[in-house]
């Protein structure tokens, strides 16, 4: 059997900025429709990724940028936000906020956490 090496992509976006990451995205998606469905003008909702490096790990500063524009009755309504989030970089390529080998916290190793 072969060994995932493929990001799970729900599970980094939950941990992108936080945690608010996916808040955003679903608040700029409302914002846009409602507006959309008010004036019949099409809206645009935009999320970029740009990844750089740190250092010489095998870590990267993921930014993450959310535009969007909303039709307004008379024009339109633009908002955009960039965040960063430091991620690992694993086998294959795979992102995860905590390296592949990372250890269990001494707080999860608690009577309620046991594996």
């Amino acid at each position: 059997m072969s060994e995932n090496t493929s990001t799970n992509f729900e599970a980094v976006m939950a941990d992108l900025d936080g945690g608010v990451f996916v808040s955003k995205i679903s608040r700029a998606l409302s914002d846009v429709a409602m507006g959309t469905v008010l004036t019949g003008k099409v809206g645009k909702v935009t999320v970029q990724f740009d990844m750089k490096q740190i250092g010489e790990s095998s870590q990267i500063e993921m930014a993450h940028k959310i535009a969007y524009v909303k039709p307004t009755d008379k024009g339109k309504s633009t908002e955009e936000n960039t965040t960063k989030t430091p991620l690992h970089v694993g086998k294959g390529g795979k992102l995860s906020l905590f390296p592949e080998e990372q250890e269990q916290f001494d707080f999860m190793k608690g009577p309620r956490n046991q594996q």
